[in-house]
C-alpha cells in the first residue's frame, strides 16, 4: 500500500548527546558529544564525486564516488542504504534467533531451528510437501479445481484469484472481501506480451525454468505442459489489467454480492471457492472485474492438466526455500537470478531470519525493540512527526492552485492523522500457532494457514486499529489511506536516516523527507481521493482536482523522460503516487527544518550551508547500486522511480537553485516555470 519527518527541534536530537563523569566525587569536564556515524555531520562526503556539477546529475554529485566504489554484494539484487540497515536488522536478528533457538519452549526458537536444520529438510525430500500435491494432481474437474484452489490460498499458494478481507474504502469502519486479479507466474502481463527481446529471453528461460520444476517433482511430460502452461498463462496475460489502471482508487472499487459476481464471471464457482474458506459473502470488491470475467472464462475452457499444472508450480514456488536445495536452487536460478540478476542465494541464517519475520514477525519483533530501539529515538520521532504535520498545514495554507472549501477539509485531514513509530502498541498473538522443530514445511503452510485466517476472521468486527502492517525490523514506511495513518518500522529510524548524533540539515534531509514522503502520499493522485475518514470520497471542487491533474500531468511528463536503458523509460503515470511523495515530502521536510531553525541563519558546516547539507542528506539515503536485470523488472513492476531520479526531485525546488547555484542548460536543470510545486 501507499501502502511503502521528524522535525526534531536541535534541541531534542541534542539529548541524546553522552555526557561522561570520570568520577563522581571529582566532576571532569563534559565529554564532547558522540560523532555522527556518517562525517562530519551525518553525510558521507567521501561518497562524493565533486567532478560532477549539480546542475547536470545532483545523485552523481552527492553519491558518484560511493556508486564508483561500491560493488553489488553477490547474494544481493541492488544494493544501498535500505540493504545496509537490512543486513544490521537481520544480523540482530539473528542474535536473538540464536539465543531463543537454545530454550526448547521458545517458539521462534523452534521455528529457527527448523530451518536451519538443512540435513533434517534434505533427508526429507519432498515428502512434507507430497500430499498437497496428491491433493492438487487429484483435482479432476472445474469443482474439484475451484475447492482446491481456495485451500491452496489459505496454505499462501497463488492462484487464480487473489483475495482478502481489508477497509471498504467507501465505509472504512467495516471490513470486505476484496478480489483481485491473478494467475501469472511472471511478474507482470508485461513479460508475456511485451514483443523486446529482453523479455523474450525471459519468457524462453520460463517454460526451460517450468519444465525443470515439473521434473523435480517426479512429473511426466514436462516439456509439453511446461509450453501448455506457458500458452495458458499468456491468455491471462492478456486480459489483465495494466499496473497503472490497477492502482486507480476509482477504477478499482466495484461492489458486487456473490450473484453479481457469478454472473459477470460465469465460467467460475465463487460460491464454492469461497465456501472452501467458510466464506460465503453478502458483497465484495471486485478490483478489476474484466480480468476475473477474462480469467473466470479461460479457465472454463481450459485443460484440466493445464488447471492442475498451475497450482502444482505455484505450490513449488511457494515452498521452495522449504524443500532440498535441488528444488530451491532450481527456483533461485530462475528468480532470483533470471528475473532480478542476483548470482547467489543468501545464507541460510539469512533466509532463516527472513521467515521468522514473515512467520512470527510480532514476537520476534518484541525482543528487537527491547534490545534495539531506545526510547530517545521514539521520543525524537514524535517530535519531528508534529514539526512535519505543522509545516503541511503551512503548506496547504499557502497553496495558490486550492479552493478555501478543499483547504478547510485539507486541515480536518491532517487533524486526523495517527502516527505510528517503531513497534506496535497491541503485539499479536500467536498461541494458536503450532510450530514444531523438525518440520519446517509444516511450520510454513501452519504460518500461512495461521495468517490467513488472521485475514478472514476481521469480517464482521471493529476496525483493527492497532494493527501494523510491517514488523519493526522493516526498512520502510508506510502510508494507510483508509486508517490515515504514517507508520514507521523502529529499524528504519537510523543513520543515515536518522542520527541522534547528525546536524538536524541532514536528519530533515532522511528520515523527515520519508515522513512527509508518508504524509504526501495521503495527499497523492490517489490518496487524495480519501477523506479525513479514510473514506473514498470527492472532497475537492471540480476546479481543484482539475488544477491539480494539471501539475501532476506536468510531474509524469519529468518522469516519462527518464530512460535508464535505451528505449526503457520510467512510467510517470505509473510512479506518479511514489513521485508526488517524493515531491510534496520533500518541500514539507525543508520547511520543517527551516522552522526549527527558530529565525536564525544555519550554520555552515565544511563549507556547506545548512540547506545544501539538507539536499544532500536526501541523496544520501537514496545511494543504490542496481544489477540491470533488477533495474529492468522494477521498471515494469515498482511504483517507486529508480533511485536516481527519486534524488533528482531537487530539481524542481527553487531552495536547492539557491543552494547549489547550477547553471542554466545543466542536465537536470530546469528554468522556473517548469518546476513543479504540488504540496
Amino acid at each position: 500500500m501507499n501502502k511503502l519527518l521528524l522535525g526534531a527541534a536541535a534541541s531534542a536530537l541534542a539529548l541524546a548527546a553522552t555526557v561522561a563523569h570520570a568520577d563522581q566525587a571529582a566532576p571532569q569536564a563534559a565529554a564532547p558529544a558522540a560523532k555522527p556515524t556518517y562525517g562530519s555531520y551525518g553525510f558521507d562526503a567521501t561518497g562524493m564525486d565533486q567532478s560532477v556539477k549539480p546542475g547536470d546529475d545532483f545523485y552523481d554529485y552527492a553519491n558518484g564516488t560511493w556508486a564508483k566504489n561500491t560493488p553489488i554484494p553477490a547474494d544481493k539484487s541492488n544494493y544501498g542504504a535500505f540493504n545496509t540497515l537490512d543486513d544490521l536488522s537481520r544480523t540482530r536478528t539473528r542474535g536473538i534467533l540464536e539465543a531463543a533457538q537454545s530454550d526448547p519452549n521458545s517458539k521462534i526458537g523452534n521455528a529457527y531451528a527448523s530451518y536451519m536444520d538443512a540435513a533434517t529438510v534434505e533427508a526429507k525430500g519432498l515428502t512434507p510437501i507430497k500430499p498437497w500435491l496428491v491433493e492438487v494432481n487429484g483435482v479432476t474437474d472445474l469443482a474439484s479445481y475451484a475447492k482446491v484452489a481456495a485451500k491452496a490460498a489459505r496454505s499462501g499458494v497463488p492462484g487464480p484469484f487473489r483475495f482478502y478481507v481489508a477497509q471498504d474504502d467507501k465505509d472504512p469502519e467495516t471490513y470486505i472481501l476484496s478480489m483481485m486479479q491473478g494467475g501469472l507466474g511472471l511478474p507482470d502481463r508485461d513479460y508475456y506480451l511485451d514483443a523486446g527481446d529482453k523479455m523474450a529471453a525471459i519468457r524462453t528461460a520460463y517454460v526451460a525454468h517450468l519444465e525443470k520444476m515439473l521434473t523435480l517433482a517426479g512429473e511426466k511430460d514436462a516439456k509439453a505442459r511446461a509450453a501448455a502452461l506457458m500458452a495458458f498463462e499468456t491468455e491471462i496475460a492478456k486480459v489483465h489489467w495494466t499496473q497503472v489502471d490497477s492502482r486507480d482508487a476509482d477504477k478499482t472499487y466495484n461492489k458486487m454480492t456473490l450473484a453479481d459476481l457469478q454472473k459477470a464471471a460465469p465460467g467460475f464457482d465463487f460460491a464454492a471457492f469461497y465456501a472452501a474458506n467458510n466464506l460465503k459473502p453478502a458483497e465484495l470488491l471486485v478490483a478489476q472485474p474484466s480480468a476475473i470475467t477474462g480469467e473466470a472464462a479461460l479457465i472454463a475452457k481450459a485443460s484440466v492438466q493445464v488447471l492442475k499444472d498451475a497450482l502444482l508450480l505455484a505450490s513449488l514456488h511457494a515452498y521452495a526455500d522449504y524443500l532440498p536445495d535441488n528444488v530451491a536452487s532450481a527456483d533461485f536460478a530462475f528468480y532470483g537470478t533470471t528475473l532480478s540478476g542476483t548470482p547467489e542465494r543468501e545464507e541460510r541464517w539469512k533466509r532463516g531470519a527472513t521467515f521468522l519475520k514473515e512467520s512470527l514477525g510480532e514476537e520476534v519483533g518484541k525482543a528487537y525493540v527491547a534490545q534495539y530501539f531506545p526510547p530517545e529515538t521514539k521520543a525524537a520521532m514524535d517530535v519531528l512527526v508534529k514539526n512535519v504535520l505543522a509545516a503541511m498545514g503551512r503548506r496547504i495554507d499557502a497553496l495558490p492552485w486550492m479552493s478555501d472549501t478543499a483547504k478547510a477539509r485539507a486541515h480536518k485531514k491532517l487533524a486526523a492523522f495517527t502516527p505510528k513509530i517503531g513497534y506496535p502498541d497491541k503485539w499479536r498473538d500467536y498461541s494458536g500457532l503450532d510450530i514444531k522443530r523438525d518440520d519446517l514445511v509444516g511450520n510454513a503452510m501452519r504460518s500461512n494457514a495461521f495468517e490467513f485466517d488472521y485475514n478472514i476472521g476481521k469480517l464482521g468486527k471493529p476496525i483493527y486499529r492497532w494493527e501494523w502492517g510491517m514488523t519493526p525490523m522493516e526498512i520502510n514506511a508506510y502510508a494507510n489511506f483508509g486508517m490515515v495513518e504514517i507508520v514507521f518500522p523502529a529499524a528504519i529510524l537510523q543513520p543515515p536516516f536518522f542520527d541522534p548524533h547528525a546536524d538536524p540539515a541532514v536528519n530533515y534531509g532522511g528520515i523527515g523527507a520519508v515522513i512527509g514522503h508518508e504524509l504526501s502520499h495521503h495527499f497523492d493522485d490517489q490518496g487524495a481521493k480519501y477523506d479525513e475518514t479514510g473514506k473514498l470520497n470527492q472532497w475537492w471542487t471540480d476546479q481543484d482536482v482539475a488544477n491539480f491533474k494539471a501539475l501532476t500531468q506536468k510531474l509524469g511528463a519529468q518522469y516519462d523522460a527518464y530512460e535508464p536503458f535505451p528505449g526503457a523509460h520510467v512510467k510517470g503515470a505509473f510512479t506518479m503516487g511514489e513521485n508526488i511523495g517524493d515531491l510534496g515530502g520533500l518541500a514539507v521536510a525543508l520547511d520543517a527544518y527551516h522552522a526549527s531553525l527558530g529565525g536564525k541563519k544555519a550554520p555552515v558546516i565544511d563549507g556547506m550551508t545548512g540547506d545544501q547539507r539538507f539536499f544532500l542528506g536526501w541523496a544520501q539515503v537514496w545511494r543504490r547500486n542496481y544489477r540491470e536485470a533488477n533495474l529492468r523488472q522494477r521498471l515494469v513492476t515498482d511504483p517507486h522511480a529508480p533511485s536516481q531520479y527519486r534524488t533528482d526531485i531537487v530539481r524542481n525546488f527553487d531552495s536547492w537553485y539557491d543552494a547549489f547555484k547550477p547553471a542554466p542548460g545543466g542536465k537536470i536543470y530546469l528554468a522556473p516555470k517548469d518546476r513543479v510545486k504540488i504540496w
